[in-house]
């Protein structure tokens, strides 16, 4: 581990060597009058080994300049790997990955991650223990050619932009877990890459740490104007620091949009189970409205067909209790989560749904309830209906 200075032979060295011997723009030939478009992926598929089953299956997505994007999905859905395809660590079997107008994956070529123009933070930090905060930030930018004021300067910038000045001469083991990450992101953010990939840069991070880390990393990429791809199964996470969401699932793309839009519109049952956490309903619609086990939830026609088996997505906070008991559904749990009661009811088949309220009035377990509901999604099958009646 000694030799990790200097022209070290370590392959950990040997890699963030490369990594940033071209990482400064002067490396980088960008063609003149590109657009704002830094990443573009065009029916993008990757196999691993002999699976019949992609993990990758034909993602089509693009990313503008200064923007924020997270890949939110459970374990194994293909988020980390389609990041690495990014950063140029793996290979696509089919499509092209282009950045700031260039094909760096596909149509016969392959450029390698060190020459991409990219910074990358790691969930496990990779910071160097035997390196000060100032060596492991100037690291890069060293092997780039900066030296001197140059380097001294840089490394200063963008420590103060991350809070760690005061900091320089400390070493990774003297720091806490969200100031090694700060450590990482700066070395990330020195050399202006035209693109930073973060693959869970805070699951190794407690809730407190982590939720004031979201909001900074957010602060600092808009500061700097970084396009971003963010690797997370968080979806608070994914909705606090993104400009954009996509949702993935086996392999696929699911939903691409804002968060409000991941939010409220879910295009598919996935998502609307994932992100907002919402109940389903079977449900037929009736003159009166949605007809459940319930009971009918009001709304106007607007194209819903008469008799036809629904499923009506209901997030927790659209789901309103009312004790009455006549209900048709019982209170079975309640948990008190500071700024909310969540609620966990049974209804008539034993089907178990949840709601939440405010904290200033709180319902009996045991309570018989009526159910009322707004914002209803309905589906039929995975897929959302698109003309359907809206709720009064």
């Amino acid at each position: 581990m000694s030799n990790l200075s200097g022209k070290a032979c370590h392959p950990i060295a040997n890699a963030y060597r490369l990594r940033w011997k071209f990482a400064c723009p002067s490396h980088w030939n960008v063609p003149p009058n590109m657009s704002d478009e830094i990443l573009r992926l065009a029916r993008v598929t990757k196999y691993f080994g002999s699976a019949a089953v992609p993990a990758l299956d034909s993602i089509d997505l693009s990313l503008t300049r200064g923007s924020t994007l997270s890949l939110l999905g459970p374990s194994g859905c293909g988020k980390t790997t389609l990041l690495r395809l990014i950063a140029g660590f793996e290979k696509p079997h089919s499509g092209t990955i282009s950045l700031a107008g260039r094909v760096v994956s596909g149509e016969g070529s392959h450029v390698p991650p060190e020459h991409r123009h990219l910074g990358m933070v790691f969930q496990e930090f990779a910071l160097f223990p035997h390196m000060s905060v100032e060596r492991n930030v100037g690291f890069g930018l060293k092997q780039a050619g900066l030296r001197d004021r140059a380097l001294k300067q840089r490394i200063g910038e963008v420590l103060e932009l991350v809070a760690l000045s005061g900091l320089e001469k400390r070493y990774p083991h003297q720091l806490s877990g969200g100031q090694r990450q700060r450590v990482a992101l700066a070395r990330a953010l020195a050399p202006n890459p035209d693109l930073i990939l973060l693959d869970e840069p805070l699951s190794n991070l407690d809730v407190q740490v982590r939720q004031y880390l979201r909001y900074e990393i957010r602060q600092v990429l808009r500061e700097t104007g970084t396009t971003a791809v963010f690797v997370t199964h968080d979806r608070e996470e994914a909705m606090t620091i993104s400009d954009y969401i996509g949702v993935m699932r086996q392999g696929q793309l699911e939903q691409l949009g804002t968060p409000e839009e991941i939010y409220c519109q879910p295009r598919s049952r996935f998502v609307a189970e994932f992100v907002s956490q919402a109940n389903f309903l079977s449900a037929r619609w009736g003159h009166s409205g949605w007809e459940t086990e319930v009971g009918t939830f009001a709304a106007t026609d607007g194209g819903a067909r008469e008799g036809e088996t629904y499923e009506l997505a209901i997030r927790e906070e659209d789901l309103t209790m009312r004790a009455d008991d006549a209900g048709r559904a019982t209170i079975l749990d309640r948990q008190f989560l500071g700024h909310s009661h969540r609620y966990r009811i049974e209804t008539p088949s034993g089907q178990k749904i949840h709601a939440r309220t405010p904290p200033a009035s709180a319902l009996p377990i045991g309570a018989r309830v009526c159910l009322s509901a707004s914002n209803i999604h309905p589906f039929q099958g995975d897929r959302l209906v698109e003309k359907v009646p809206s709720v009064v």
